[in-house]
């Protein structure tokens, strides 16, 4: 996420509610599907970078499979993927401006993208992908919306904790202006503490937009070829169109044979 991000407070003081507000569980089908995307590479993928992986609900599915390295702003979310992913490597850092150094055989970025307000701020995400992304590799994004299949509407979630705690939240999406590049989604949120007393917090959050011709354009001028993709879900929602960017294989790289995922 971006520095104005984290100053929302569902990623600082609320940010150890976050697997009452949105479980890890909720993850499994999407994160799957993502998984087969960044084994489309044109070469063996172990190590994943994923920017802007929050609570790491998504990484805890992902894992298993991939050696990750995990890169968010907030602490408190970090503090919550600790816990959750003991295994993986976890970094402080604006995904628009972290350079770590080093490359990786595929980068993944989920829905925090979706703080990038600006052209210019989803740019800078698209470069520190491909600058971490090696020869062959693959980056995948997963933008909730984009400007074609955007609609306003309202979403409910949260569940039941150990020990009386238990969080409840009813959001509210809307586009106050069609001609500029974010929407706004207002959010209440419901919290119980272990001795009863329920609190409630309401927040509004802003959110970038942006055409399938602009992500695919600025794909390609960070040097991916870039393509969209339908997702597959079997939720009760809209399937979400994603955007792969393959980083160019050098010339001669052998692509990995036998790869069952790979197109």
């Amino acid at each position: 996420m971006a520095a104005e991000q984290a100053g929302y407070r569902l990623y600082q003081d609320l940010a150890a509610w976050w697997p009452l507000i949105s479980p890890p569980a909720e993850y499994t089908e999407e994160a799957a599907f993502a998984g087969r995307l960044l084994r489309r590479a044109d070469r063996p993928v172990r190590e994943v970078l994923e920017l802007g992986s929050g609570g790491g609900h998504c990484a805890s599915h992902l894992a298993p499979g991939f050696t990750m390295t995990l890169v968010d702003l907030s602490p408190g979310m970090l503090a919550v993927s600790r816990q959750l992913n003991p295994d993986c490597e976890h970094v402080e850092a604006d995904m628009r401006k972290v350079r770590l150094g080093r490359d990786f055989d595929a980068v993944f970025v989920h829905d925090a993208v979706d703080y990038m307000t600006t052209e210019d701020d989803l740019r800078l995400v698209i470069e520190t992908a491909f600058t971490h992304c090696r020869p062959g590799g693959v980056a995948v994004f997963v933008p909730d919306n984009i400007t074609e299949n955007f609609e306003p509407g309202t979403g409910y979630g949260g569940i039941d904790g150990a020990a009386g705690r238990a969080a409840r939240y009813l959001d509210w999406s809307y586009d106050p202006d069609p001609g500029d590049t974010w929407t706004l989604t207002q959010y209440a949120f419901l919290l119980r503490e272990p001795g009863g007393e329920v609190r409630v917090v309401h927040e509004t959050h802003r959110l970038g937009l942006f055409t399938r011709d602009t992500w695919l354009r600025l794909l390609r001028e960070a040097g991916f070829r870039a393509a969209a993709v339908t997702e597959e879900t079997t939720e009760d929602r809209r399937p979400r169109e994603l955007f792969t960017g393959r980083r160019p294989p050098r010339p001669n790289q052998q692509r990995p044979a036998g790869d069952p995922g790979r197109t």
